[in-house]
């Protein structure tokens, strides 16, 4: 305010960087979107501002004034890539437009494009391809797509490396539990309900069918327990065996003061983060009471699912597909650990189950989380309720079932890991 009180130049910038203010850090989203209006008023030209907008009102559900901020973008800049990579992933399963597919191919070939741009259009390529049932394409442009991404992730990038995640998951099994417990006394307000498990599994839409539950708000991603594991307790799990309940008991007072933000009257809180399941142990010692919902889905149809979407390079095993199975295996043997310590606390959320037959999925979920049943689902997801994930438009559907069984459609492509996957669960 100080810098526009001060007659910047270029305000519009300002305006933009105190919409990311709102939005991703105080979740105010109307005054975000207020504050890109302003941006937009004063440079009706200012493309940020633009992929911004289109990228809240997709939080937001509101799929035609997304589609309108890309398309504005384009008839600004008709070689905004990243605006057509949006656009594209905007277009309807059945019914997009044909010229789409041979844009996206000459976008991805001009020698202008960088490694990134080209990873968001081979993405979005891939999905129109799979749609159109052209499904070697698919793979063929995500395999692509998955390589640009790594080229894009610069020297910094840290490959997966399948010994050293065997080694993690080892040493979790054996000391990623504190011998130490959080007292009672451990702060006021919500309590948490974490929903966790390999992307691309089912969480986002367990989390907003349970949303809808009365006293229950969802929390989204929450970032607050591997940014604690990767900062107070460098390095995990070492110092889990020398923290004491004085400190448990502070952590987990700010852990109630993040779900205080998602909401202060809220009974339940739901933390959202697939990867928590490497913090099972952590959390139990945090919150001992607390309930842990473990989506899970075909193996093969998660592998894939993970591989033709774009996630982040951190995540560097979704670059791979058999780094992928690699996970998806250490992923499960963890599990396995957690559920043999913890037990009923840990409630498995078959995604596969619950499209086949929702209502007594849900309802057994909602007992499992003592939860009260409100007698009835919406079966999609109200549109204004944020949604912050990769899943953002697909749970906003009504239930579907394309998604179980998709593997089928790449037998070929996916022999290599049916076979290692099947070799895994025999060893």
């Amino acid at each position: 305010q100080k810098a526009l009180d001060a007659g910047i130049s270029h305000p519009e910038e300002v305006h933009l960087n105190r919409s990311v203010i709102y939005g991703d850090f105080l979740r105010d989203y109307a005054a975000a979107e207020r504050e890109l209006v302003q941006a937009l008023a004063l440079n009706p030209a200012f493309t940020p501002a633009l992929l911004n907008l289109g990228n809240q009102c997709e939080d937001l559900g509101r799929y035609a004034d997304a589609l309108a901020a890309y398309t504005k973008i384009l008839q600004i800049d008709a070689r905004h890539l990243e605006a057509l990579s949006r656009y594209a992933n905007l277009q309807p399963r059945t019914g997009a437009d044909p010229a789409l597919i041979p844009r996206l191919r000459r976008a991805i070939g001009d020698s202008a494009a960088s490694a990134t741009a080209r990873a968001n259009l081979g993405f979005a390529l891939g999905r129109l391809l799979d749609a159109s049932g052209d499904y070697v394409a698919a793979f063929d442009a995500c395999t692509a797509a998955n390589q640009a991404s790594r080229a894009s992730a610069g020297p910094g990038f840290t490959p997966y490396v399948r010994a050293l995640q065997e080694n993690f998951i080892e040493r979790l099994i054996g000391e990623g539990t504190p011998a130490a417990k959080a007292s009672d006394a451990a702060g006021k307000g919500p309590s948490p309900i974490f929903i966790c498990g390999m992307f691309r599994s089912g969480s986002t839409l367990a989390e907003q069918l349970l949303a809808s539950c009365p006293g229950v708000a969802g929390g989204g991603e929450m970032d607050f327990l591997p940014r604690l594991a990767m900062r107070e307790l460098a390095p995990f799990p070492d110092t889990l065996a020398v923290l004491s309940t004085a400190q448990l008991d502070t952590i987990a007072v700010s852990y109630r003061a993040e779900l205080a933000r998602v909401s202060a009257d809220a009974r339940f809180v739901i933390d959202k983060r697939p990867d928590n399941f490497l913090y099972i142990g952590l959390i139990k010692s945090l919150f001992p009471d607390a309930k842990i919902v473990h989506t899970l889905r075909n193996p093969l149809d998660n592998c894939l699912s993970i591989y033709l979407l774009h996630l982040d390079q951190q995540m560097s095993y979704a670059l791979d597909l058999m780094d992928i199975g690699h996970y998806y295996h250490e992923h499960s043997r963890l599990m396995a650990h957690w559920k043999r310590c913890y037990g009923s606390d840990i409630i498995d959320f078959d995604y596969d189950a619950m499209v086949r037959d929702p209502q007594p999925a849900l309802q057994s979920l909602c007992a499992s989380l003592q939860l009260d049943w409100p007698g009835g689902w919406p079966l999609s997801v109200p549109s204004g309720r944020v949604i912050k994930t990769a899943s953002v438009w697909q749970v906003r559907e009504p239930l579907y079932q394309r998604s179980s069984g998709r593997s089928a459609h790449y037998g070929p492509q996916l022999e290599e890991l049916r076979r290692y996957l099947a070799d895994l669960a025999t060893a």
